[in-house]
């Protein structure tokens, strides 16, 4: 599993557990629906550390909170 589709399954589990769709995480974050989609569908492989953090404002959990899952401690060394 690749850092960004990690990222994606988050926000999806994070949203399932606070029973939320992804564009009421949209609309609450104060990002665009189209931005939120285009993380988890892939679009974007790279989303920025800000753009994850006003995610998280909207989950209303921390950056640590976010990454201290096991969809992250489970990711290979992408540098070969």
């Amino acid at each position: 599993m690749k850092v960004y589709e990690a990222v994606a399954t988050r926000i999806q589990e994070l949203c399932e557990q606070k029973n939320m769709t992804v564009n009421g995480l949209a609309n609450i974050s104060g990002l665009s629906p189209s931005t939120v989609k285009s993380i988890i569908y892939g679009a974007s492989k790279n989303p920025g550390v800000a753009t994850i953090k006003i995610l998280c404002d909207g989950l209303e959990i921390s950056l640590v909170e976010f990454f201290d899952a096991d969809v992250f401690r489970e990711l290979e060394q992408e540098i070969e």
